[in-house]
């Protein structure tokens, strides 16, 4: 999304103080036999005796230079399935405090309400056994199918006291609107808890993927995503979620951030004029989104011109929307020094790096070890 562009005197980013958190990290699941252990027996002999091998989703294509780093797949798995490469390719080289874990298997994806459910809390109780209790630098976010979002909420209050789960996850192409008040309870549950809500690339409703149908290309579907992302921010704040969920925080994983700051002046504009209709919306939706957005910021759609880049961070303004992402096991650069290519004054880079995650999940190592 972007090439990456080296400048000259670039320290090293593992120099940042307490160590990176990368915010967006895909851990996989090697065979869907993987999870039979934490299902009940009867949906393994559902999965068995229908022949389902996987539902492992297909967002980048096999093959394609940017689905997965060499050397990240191990024997036997998909790329991002081992624990010990992700430590010897990740954690230990990027010195990596705290690294997030959004598993975009396809439990969303499931129709059949009941599989998804019971899917979606078995892949939860895999992470916890395969990945959060076996490494202290991991945190996870927790998968619910927004099918029906009255048992998404019931297994956030199942496992949201879990000291592993930092956020709760969603994906960017959903059935409706997320600031619709049939998802609501995901948002009550994640507030009460203390976790923000991730939307991530993802997800297929059913509906067309763009505002005018359905696209030809991959590089159409690719691309317009940052689609998806802009309506549902648009959603959520008009809708007023931030104001029934004051406390709710939001983040937009591969999302991009160059969009921003025209869409927040947009918004802001046309809100001026029509605000009488949404009177919950009562300050410019600019503020409310810099309060309540944050986003991840791999893989950038950077300009050609690095110090590009610099204005529209100026341009979104606030220094603690931007979170640190590498998009493991996804290889878009892999070197710390090249991951945001413009040197950015050393306070921004500590915050986006590491302080902006940290005031985010609460990540305070005197209480966060386990």
């Amino acid at each position: 999304m972007g090439r990456t562009v080296t400048l000259p005197g670039r320290e090293k980013r593992g120099n940042i103080e307490g160590g990176i958190i990368d915010c967006d990290v895909h851990n996989a699941v090697p065979s869907i036999e993987s999870l039979f252990p934490h299902l009940p027996d009867r949906w393994v002999d559902y999965m068995v005796e229908s022949g389902i091998k996987t539902i492992e989703p297909n967002y980048y294509p096999k093959g394609v230079p940017l689905s997965a780093r060499p050397g990240s797949e191990p024997a036997g798995g998909p790329a991002g399935s081992d624990l010990g490469l992700l430590r010897d390719q990740l954690l230990d080289p990027w010195n990596v405090r705290y690294a997030m874990l959004n598993c975009v298997y396809g439990v969303q994806l499931i129709q059949n309400r009941e599989w998804a459910m019971v899917m979606a809390s078995a892949l939860n109780d895999w992470q916890i056994a395969e990945w959060l209790e076996k490494d202290g630098r991991l945190r996870a976010s927790i998968t619910v199918s927004t099918r029906d979002p009255g048992t998404a909420a019931r297994e956030i209050e199942r496992v949201g006291g879990h000291p592993g789960f930092a956020q709760v996850l969603l994906l960017a192409r959903s059935e409706m609107p997320y600031g619709e008040r049939y998802y609501w309870p995901i948002y009550e549950a994640a507030e009460r808890h203390g976790l923000p809500v991730c939307i991530h690339a993802g997800g297929s409703a059913g509906n067309p993927i763009t505002s005018v149908g359905w696209p030809s290309y991959y590089i159409e579907d690719y691309v317009g995503f940052a689609q998806a992302f802009q309506a549902q921010v648009v959603s959520m704040v008009t809708a007023g979620v931030f104001a029934e969920y004051p406390g709710l925080r939001v983040v937009l994983a591969e999302a991009g951030i160059t969009w921003l700051p025209s869409l927040m002046w947009r918004f802001d504009k046309d809100w001026k004029g029509i605000r009488r209709e949404t009177p919950w919306v009562s300050r410019p939706p600019s503020e409310i989104i810099r309060e309540h957005v944050r986003l991840t910021t791999q893989p950038i759609d950077e300009p050609s011109n690095p110090e590009h880049l610099l204005q529209v961070i100026d341009q979104i303004g606030s220094e603690e929307m931007l979170l640190f992402s590498t998009d493991y096991p996804h290889w878009h650069f892999d070197e710390p020094e090249d991951a945001l290519p413009v040197k950015l004054p050393p306070d921004l880079e500590r915050k986006i790096f590491s302080g902006n995650a940290r005031a985010l999940y609460g990540l305070d190592d005197a209480t966060s070890e386990r």
